[in-house]
């Protein structure tokens, strides 16, 4: 859930955003603030991303994403971070990039207040290594 209205509006237009991106591509699921399940069995391992793109599944609505059966984990996770939130979202960056397997995770601060610096974007290095680096290329602001 969004912490504030910008949070909140951010959050939709990214995903919006991102799905008109993707409009011509079948095989890909743009979300985000919907339960994703990764342990079949356990409904307590589970995340809600506040925007996610998967590639190589069918486009089609959800009413959560569940890993063992769509075949496919997330490969992009976007965090808005907050106050309340950006600890949480730090913590949250070796789950995604470690467990999950996730090949990218962002994290913006759109207030610039608790994030320094106020976007970081993290690549998954080697997809067995369980290693992940700070993506130093995307830390700095473009315009």
């Amino acid at each position: 859930m969004a912490e504030t209205e910008l949070h909140r509006d951010l959050m939709i237009e990214l995903i919006e955003t991102l799905k008109i991106w993707f409009a011509d591509e079948q095989n890909i699921c743009v979300s985000g603030n919907m339960l994703v399940f990764y342990e079949k069995g356990d409904k307590r391992r589970h995340v809600a991303p506040d925007v996610f793109v998967t590639r190589g599944v069918d486009k089609h609505e959800r009413g959560n994403y569940l890993m063992w059966e769509e075949g496919h984990g997330l490969d992009v996770v976007i965090e808005l971070t907050s106050k309340t939130t950006v600890k949480e979202d730090i913590k949250k960056r070796d789950l995604y990039l470690n467990k999950l397997a996730v090949k990218e995770y962002y994290l913006f601060d759109p207030d610039e207040d608790y994030l320094k610096p106020s976007f970081q974007a993290y690549r998954r290095v080697g997809m067995s290594s369980g290693r992940s680096s700070p993506w130093a290329a995307a830390t700095r602001a473009r315009c």
